[in-house]
């Protein structure tokens, strides 16, 4: 099948490349990566055949309504626009309503995977229209991992329970991070790499977040000295502590672990060095060094 891929990122180029080890023919469009095939929306356009399936894997927010409107101009009916990156659902569904109106499909895919995507599939939770998300079903079944793929609703709920994916990553995560506070603050001379890596066979507590972390001590010592405790949020972690309040449903621990990743950026402590070291081991996210966090401690916290 043909795609015209838009982003080529951490996610994006992964996405490239495992759509063309399947047999897939990709056109891309990137304005900041030189190994792209058109150098404008309008020149991807003229690569694809009718009808056009164009992906969007790029920041949410402002850069993501952007291409979205410009795409809405450039595509003709039966065209499909597939929004791949983290944006909210609500907006999804707005996206949705405004693409029916010119005759175009659109469909929003959660997509989770991180750096290893490439090797390992991606996950894929696809909202949208019975016909829209069949039609591009040799995509989506390309880029996943066997059984790693259902369209879960309609126009909205591929985001929507992506969202709620990485709140309960969140949670995992902060829970990992403050266990291991607890072991490296003990009377223990406790090895972290050696007790993340016999957790990983055998222990209910096992999972591929705690093999990561095994590879992040392994990388940066026990002592995590050159990451700095200083954890980001995306914004999905949000989005669903707001969708948990509006449908009356308690979440005390996705939002501990929000609120956590706040204090991070205040304070010094070891759980959000093994928070901020998860993120980029699975997603590529950047880390602070320490320096870089000494030199901002003036700063106010960034949310």
């Amino acid at each position: 099948m043909q795609l015209g891929m838009i982003g080529l990122g951490r996610m994006g180029n992964g996405m490239t490349d495992r759509l063309r080890e399947h047999g897939h023919d990709v056109k891309t469009y990137d304005p900041k990566v030189e190994s792209r095939t058109a150098s404008s929306l309008d020149e991807l356009k003229t690569q694809l055949d009718t009808p056009r399936a164009f992906w969007m894997m790029v920041p949410a927010g402002e850069i993501t309504e952007a291409v979205f409107q410009d795409l809405l101009k450039l595509g003709e009916k039966g065209d499909a626009i597939v929004d791949g990156g983290n944006s909210n659902f609500r907006d999804s569904q707005r996206r949705h309503v405004e693409a029916a109106e010119r005759g175009i499909d659109f469909v929003d895919a959660g997509v989770s995977g991180g750096i290893w995507g490439l090797e390992v599939g991606f996950c894929l939770m696809v909202g949208g229209g019975e016909q829209s998300v069949k039609r591009l079903e040799p995509i989506f079944k390309a880029l996943a991992p066997e059984d790693g793929y259902a369209h879960v609703g309609a126009s909205g709920a591929g985001h929507f329970t992506k969202m709620v994916h990485n709140g309960i990553e969140y949670g995992l995560m902060q829970a990992y991070a403050e266990g291991f506070e607890i072991v490296e603050h003990s009377e223990f001379d406790v090895d972290l790499h050696q007790l993340s890596g016999i957790w990983r066979y055998g222990s209910v507590v096992r999972s591929w977040l705690l093999e990561l972390l095994h590879t992040a001590f392994e990388e940066h010592g026990n002592k995590l000295d050159d990451i700095a405790p200083w954890v980001e949020d995306s914004g999905e972690g949000r989005w669903t502590i707001a969708e948990a309040i509006a449908e009356n449903v308690p979440a005390p621990v996705i939002s501990a672990a929000l609120f956590a990743r706040f204090s991070s950026r205040d304070e010094i402590n070891f759980a959000a060095k093994v928070s901020a070291a998860l993120r980029n081991q699975f997603g590529g996210h950047a880390i602070k060094a320490m320096a870089q966090a000494e030199a901002h401690s003036d700063d106010p916290p960034s949310h």
